[in-house]
């Protein structure tokens, strides 16, 4: 299978990828990457932030629900 890999390689090359080469010669790429890295860290916050809310609704309903029956 690696063998077919290699060949297949040899015989198509990939393509440059010019926007990537110009971008990290400009030093934009870490730009993108840091824009990235920051939306990334911002959703796992917020994410993390919901289910503590949801977490906390849960228990409070739970408890209601408990209190009812009694």
């Amino acid at each position: 299978m690696s063998i077919l890999l290699q060949i297949t390689e040899k015989a198509i090359p990939p393509p440059p990828v010019e926007m990537a080469d110009a971008m990290r010669a400009d030093g934009k790429i870490y730009v993108v990457v840091g824009v990235i890295a920051i939306v990334f860290v911002a959703l796992a916050i917020y994410l993390w932030i919901i289910d503590r809310k949801i977490t906390k609704l849960e228990q409070e309903y739970k408890e209601n629900s408990k209190a009812k029956k009694s």
